[in-house]
């Protein structure tokens, strides 16, 4: 059986950069990755927090997800730029129908990062590695901003490889090299090893991913159950998923968010939410498809992932039936625990929403879907959150923790 062959291509700093680039073709002055500068929110209602930052504002000791009140305090000539989610995913967009150029099999891991399974293209490219700096050097020739290449047999490996050295290189983990360049890290450099399973780890003497491997894989089951099991096979660097190259109609379209800090108040994770309601419907708005099934994903601190999911009478792909469905999955699915990741998930799609009702709600729904088309055009234009509906704004006011 032939080994398989994938590529991990990472855009370094994404938001930064992608910000940087479209000024500087706006006719900005001075390119904000040499300068001290942020991706954040609003920072005079001391809310916003850092998303991205150039080196120089890191070399300045500001951090990723502190409020930007203090990121200036440590740098009072900071710069601060408002994400465009917009932009952001044509960038992903025009990025992704390039690696499209090279294999069919691409995966979208996130809006900033693909997979490539390049397994069988030796015929064409015969020196994988050339194949990478090419890549990498021509992504910054035609898009102006850099990126990383992991290359391994698997996902896992291509992955870690990826993280290596930053920015703007090459690396390889082929499985014979998993012993050399990744058993000597610290157990918490290994992939969807979280804090809390980090920590534990480090109270039982296992200390490097070397570590790791060593022990006697049913020790690990007993203290971390099926994640003990995972945890064992990457630190041999074994990874059996496949590259799964996301259809013209989609089957599932699905945003999450790895969250900054453990999150357990209904008040923020409502917010996040909405803001996640959004982006799916605007997908499925796109690609003209109607969901029959939403479901809210769910990860906690020790990385235990379970999903609740509701089916709908009526099709849809309306931001706020997406979002009040997800309310009510929050309400009925989530154990109360303490979050690290929360998404939303759209399925069992279907490219026709009609319904058996009056012509009243006939052309309710025409008015409801014309009202969504304006939507999108203005947050397309003006950027994310630009218009919230009155209905979904009032519940921000609420406030408090799930009731345990």
């Amino acid at each position: 059986m032939e080994d398989r062959l994938i590529f991990h291509i990472d855009v370094n700093n994404a938001f930064l950069s992608w910000t940087a680039v479209d000024l500087l073709k706006k006719g900005y002055p001075i390119d904000i990755r040499t300068i001290p500068s942020v991706i954040g929110g609003d920072e005079e209602k001391r809310r916003g927090i850092v998303t991205a930052k150039s080196p120089v504002a890191k070399k300045m000791g500001v951090v990723t997800a502190e409020p930007l009140f203090m990121a200036r305090r440590k740098c009072p000539n900071l710069k601060i730029f408002k994400g465009d989610y917009a932009l952001f995913r044509r960038e992903s967009d025009q990025l992704y129908r390039y690696f499209c150029g090279f294999t069919d099999k691409v995966e979208r891991y996130s809006i900033d990062e693909c997979f490539l399974d390049m397994t069988g293209t030796h015929f064409l490219y015969s020196d994988p590695i050339r194949l990478a700096y090419q890549m990498k050097d021509e992504i910054y020739r035609k898009f102006g901003y850099t990126v990383n290449v992991g290359i391994g047999n698997n996902k896992l490996c291509a992955k870690m490889a990826s993280d290596f050295e930053k920015p703007n290189k090459v690396h390889t983990l082929f499985s014979h090299e998993v012993q050399i360049k990744m058993w000597p890290l610290s157990v918490s450099e290994l992939f969807m090893v979280g804090k809390s399973s980090s920590k534990t780890l480090m109270e039982m003497g296992i200390k490097t991913i070397g570590d790791l491997a060593k022990v006697d894989v049913n020790i690990l089951k007993r203290r971390f159950k099926s994640q003990g099991e995972m945890m064992h096979q990457y630190a041999w660097g074994i990874d059996y998923s496949p590259v799964e190259a996301r259809s013209s109609k989609s089957k599932s379209i699905s945003v999450t968010e790895t969250l900054e800090k453990d999150i357990d108040s209904i008040p923020v994770l409502r917010k996040i939410l909405l803001r996640q309601a959004d982006r799916v419907g605007k997908q499925a708005r796109r690609e003209k498809l109607y969901a029959k099934t939403i479901a809210v994903i769910f990860k906690t601190s020790d990385f235990v992932s379970y999903s609740h999911q509701i089916k709908l009478v009526n099709p849809t792909n309306v931001t706020e039936e997406i979002y009040k469905t997800s309310l009510q999955v929050l309400k009925n699915g989530w154990r109360g625990e303490p979050l690290r990741l929360i998404g939303i998930r759209l399925a069992d799609f279907t490219t026709d929403n009609s319904k058996q009702v009056s012509l009243f709600d006939q052309e309710k729904d025409i008015h409801v879907d014309k009202i969504q088309e304006v939507i999108d055009h203005i947050t397309d234009k003006f950027g994310e959150g630009t218009i919230i509906p009155a209905s979904l704004k009032e519940q921000e006011g609420d406030k408090g923790k799930v009731e345990k």
